[in-house]
């Protein structure tokens, strides 16, 4: 669990009704997804590149989360749904050796996780706007 870096304080202009703990949950499920896929690109499969491209945005989207200043709701939506996407392509990718890896398994279900917290930051994100 990371430190709660989610406060009030951090609210874009216009999105004064973002669940901050929604935002916390997000940065969480990208952190534990960088994690996953960073471990996944070790393992000398041929996943190992969409785990390493995933394993980025995670990051920066986390990152990006953290420092609100700056970020408009149009920018956050666009990363939300770039994030959602190459979770996607990671989990994707690792499916495909999950039946004989257990680290693919855990990374592609980091990778859903990842992208079901993104989704529904997004939603609140478009419900709140």
């Amino acid at each position: 669990m990371m430190m709660d870096t989610a406060s009030p304080s951090m609210k874009m202009p216009g999105m004064e009704k973002m669940d901050m703990s929604m935002m916390q949950a997000c940065m969480d499920a990208c952190s534990a997804c960088e994690q996953a896929c960073t471990v996944c690109s070790t393992q000398g499969m041929d996943c190992a590149p969409a785990c390493m491209n995933t394993a980025d945005m995670c990051n920066t989207m986390m990152r990006s989360m953290m420092r609100m200043q700056g970020m408009t709701p149009a920018a956050m939506m666009s990363m939300l749904d770039a994030c959602i996407a190459m979770c996607q392509v990671g989990m994707d990718s690792c499916m495909e050796h999950a039946d004989t890896s257990d680290v693919c398994r855990m990374c592609a279900q980091a990778c859903k996780a990842c992208m079901d917290a993104c989704m529904q930051m997004r939603e609140s994100m478009m419900a709140s706007a």
